[in-house]
């Protein structure tokens, strides 16, 4: 139950603070853009099983391989590419969060 807390509520309440706190006139926006971040779990159906609740996504999936994260971060120093890149590296520290309950 906490490792499903933690998981969805860092993929969902991070963003949701980083909007409010980061991007007030454009919370809403700021906040979509981020919770599109999620897309990169497309990812997950080139898998067999699609789903494996022991799996760690970090290093398996290639949007959550390290190349994938290295590319992420650099994403964030362009301010006109720093509103999605925060959203796939949050999503990346909810994964990351959620990996360390295994």
């Amino acid at each position: 139950m906490l490792q499903t807390f933690a998981h969805y509520g860092s993929h969902f309440l991070i963003p949701l603070f980083v909007a409010l706190l980061f991007y007030k006139s454009r919370w809403k926006y700021a906040f979509l853009v981020m919770i599109a971040g999620m897309l990169i779990d497309l990812d997950h159906l080139l898998a067999t099983p699609i789903f494996d609740p022991n799996r760690c996504s970090i290093g398996f999936h290639p949007l959550h391989s390290y190349f994938a994260i290295l590319f992420y971060l650099f994403l964030l120093i362009p301010k006109k590419s720093r509103l999605v890149a925060l959203g796939l590296v949050i999503h990346i520290f909810a994964d990351v969060v959620d990996c360390s309950f295994m």
